[in-house]
Formats: structure tokens, C-alpha cells, sequence
């Protein structure tokens, strides 16, 4: 009896325990792990049905379990600077649970792998889009005139100016896209926030990726623009726009937004306008001229 009691309390206990679990999401990152005599894996496909099986499991025996991309690259990086053995389970055990303080997770909500793994890969890029947002941010170094830091003051010109946003917007649900260009590559934040009986809500980690975006742009003067589309039941949606300007929002006028959104920016073709969409220009933020110190 004593036994059977010691097993159900450690079952128990075992419900206690969150876990998680690193993912190779594609075959070009599950073929670089074959190098490994340890991963036993031969086949991309049945490594992502065990995993499933795993996750269900677990989530059966009612244990929480996040998932994380395992990038073997990192693994290696990861392994080379602790001195651990990258050809051992017990080494992949601690990389993955590095990543679940540093990197981006999602939960195991019983969806299939399939559906879940765009949501991870998706909030993989966003934490790479803000880590080096964050990065270019940090370079800009302080003002030779005044010794302000330069990538604090333009974020915060961006959270005022996200602020204004939000709050001179029409009633409705809101989703924001911002996009700065620029070598390497254009970055890009989104942001949704949602009216629920006259409040607003945001999620605070969209919310500080978009707000690092957007101040990039502000701070570096790159081309660049930020979108805003507002829903609302019984009446058609409305989207807004401004152009990126060093330190500044310029609201675009309706023809310019229609523009935008109804011309192909690979090809230059036209593009049928949406049904049941207003293209309109922007409510004015009440801000008056921009800041006359301009770093």
C-alpha cells in the first residue's frame, strides 16, 4: 500500500513540473542534428509524430509544456561556449532549457503540430525583429549637442506617438503594422489592440516590438510607414497611413492610402480595392509641430 502511494503522489507531483520542449520545425535543422550519433532520428516526419505524441501525453497526465525552436547552430554556439558535449541528450537538455528563459515559447494547447509550429515560427521572428531593432537602437550612441541617448529618447517619441495613435483612432479594433527599410533587411512589427467595452487592450510584448520598430525608423530616418486598420461590427473598416520622417509621423491622405493598398509593390500593377473598406486620411494626433531638437 505504502508503494502504491509513493507512486501516486510522485504522478502527482510529476503534474507540478513544467516542461519544455525544443523542436527542430524544418528538415534543413533535423538534418543537422543527424550529425549526432545521440539523435537517433532518421526521418523528419516520424520525429514530429513522436513529438506529438509526447506533447499529448503530457498534456493528458495535465503537466504544462512550452515549445521552442531548436536551432541547431545556436545548439552548437551554445555548446562550444560552456564546454558541454554537443553529441549528448544531456547537453540538448540544457540548451532547451536555456532557451525557455531567453528565447521565444509558445504553449502546448492541444493543437496539432502542424497548426501550432507557424505560431512559434511566427514568434520566433518577432523576437529576432525586436532583438535587433533593440541592437540598432543601442548603437546610436548619445547627441553630440545635448549627451542624450539617442535610442532612448527616439523610443520614447515613438511610445508618445503610438499613444496618439490609439487614442485619436475611430472605435473599433485596431491593427497596426509598421515596416522600416533599410540594410540588411525591412523590418516589420504588428500590433492588435482590442476594444472590449471601451477599454483597450494590448498585448505588452507586441506592443514593445512595435514600439522599438517604429523608433527606429524615427531615430535613423529610414523609409518607412505605419498603417492602421480599424474594425468595427455594421460598419466598413477604415485604414489609415502615415510616412516615416526623422523623428515624426506624416499623415497620408486618403488617395495616398488607397494607393498603397491598391497597387502591387513588386509589379506596379493596380490591385481591385477591397469591398466594404474606407481608405481615409489619418485623425490628426493634436500634436502640433514635431520636437525642434532633432538630435
Amino acid at each position: 500500500m505504502a508503494y502504491t502511494d509513493h507512486r501516486i503522489l510522485r504522478r502527482v507531483l510529476r503534474r507540478e513540473v513544467a516542461g519544455t520542449i525544443g523542436l527542430l520545425a524544418d528538415e534543413h535543422d533535423f538534418r543537422a542534428m543527424r550529425r549526432y550519433d545521440s539523435f537517433v532520428f532518421d526521418d523528419h516526419t516520424t520525429y514530429l509524430k513522436h513529438m506529438e505524441a509526447v506533447l499529448r501525453t503530457r498534456a493528458l497526465q495535465g503537466s504544462h509544456t512550452t515549445v521552442a525552436l531548436f536551432d541547431p547552430e545556436d545548439y552548437a554556439e551554445y555548446c562550444a561556449e560552456t564546454g558541454l558535449d554537443p553529441d549528448s541528450h544531456t547537453s540538448r537538455t540544457r540548451f532547451t532549457a536555456a532557451l525557455a528563459s531567453t528565447g521565444p515559447t509558445v504553449p502546448y494547447d492541444g493543437r496539432p503540430l502542424a497548426d501550432l509550429l507557424p505560431t512559434l515560427v511566427g514568434e520566433a521572428v518577432r523576437h529576432a525583429t525586436w532583438e535587433y531593432a533593440t541592437t540598432l537602437l543601442a548603437r546610436l550612441g548619445t547627441c553630440a549637442s545635448c549627451g542624450e541617448d539617442l535610442g532612448r529618447a527616439a523610443f520614447i517619441r515613438a511610445s508618445h506617438l503610438l499613444v496618439r495613435i490609439l487614442d485619436t483612432a475611430p472605435p473599433g479594433e485596431r491593427h497596426l503594422v509598421c515596416s522600416v527599410s533599410g540594410p540588411p533587411e525591412t523590418l516589420t512589427a504588428v500590433l492588435h489592440a482590442d476594444d472590449i467595452a471601451g477599454r483597450m487592450e494590448l498585448d505588452e510584448s507586441e506592443a514593445l516590438e512595435f514600439t522599438t520598430v517604429l523608433a527606429v525608423g524615427l531615430a535613423t530616418g529610414s523609409p518607412g510607414g505605419l498603417v492602421m486598420r480599424t474594425s468595427e461590427p455594421g460598419s466598413p473598416d477604415r485604414i489609415h497611413g502615415w510616412r516615416l520622417r526623422a523623428h515624426d509621423l506624416e499623415p497620408l491622405t486618403a488617395g495616398e492610402v488607397f494607393d498603397a493598398y491598391c497597387t502591387d509593390a513588386e509589379s506596379g500593377d493596380l490591385i481591385s480595392p477591397e469591398s466594404n473598406v474606407d481608405y481615409c486620411e489619418p485623425p490628426d494626433l493634436g500634436e502640433g509641430p514635431s520636437p525642434a531638437h532633432h538630435h
